[in-house]
């Protein structure tokens, strides 16, 4: 793997992990435990929808889905490569996982982005 890049894949494996341990458990509990039990009244489509359309939340839910790929598919590449001890397939595994994670947030992206109102 090219060394210039290793920060960068190092910087957005701890933005990811950030996002995964504080964001998600909110959604977790809201979809999971807060709607269905009856703790807060789950909100309506129309309103999930008009709230979608609003170019912040997009953001947001961009970056809640798009880090924490690039968490996992570093995480993946590690376990891989010294878990497994793949070194003779590291440069493989290394496109494999980050390409994945770029295919993840380009889908990403493309949905964010081509939803109509």
């Amino acid at each position: 793997m090219n060394e210039r890049l290793t920060p960068f894949l190092w910087l957005l494996f701890s933005a990811g992990g950030t996002v995964a341990a504080l964001l998600f458990p909110v959604h977790v509990f809201l979809v999971a435990l807060a709607f269905p039990l009856g703790a807060l009244p789950a909100p309506s489509y129309e309103a999930l929808h008009g709230l979608v359309q609003h170019p912040l939340v997009r953001i947001y839910i961009f970056v809640l889905i798009s880090l924490p790929l690039f968490h996992w598919a570093h995480r993946f590449r590690y376990t891989l490569y010294d878990g497994l001890q793949l070194y003779h397939l590291t440069n493989l595994i290394a496109v494999l996982c980050y390409g994945a994670a770029l295919a993840g947030t380009a889908a990403t992206a493309y949905v964010l982005l081509t939803l109509t109102r």
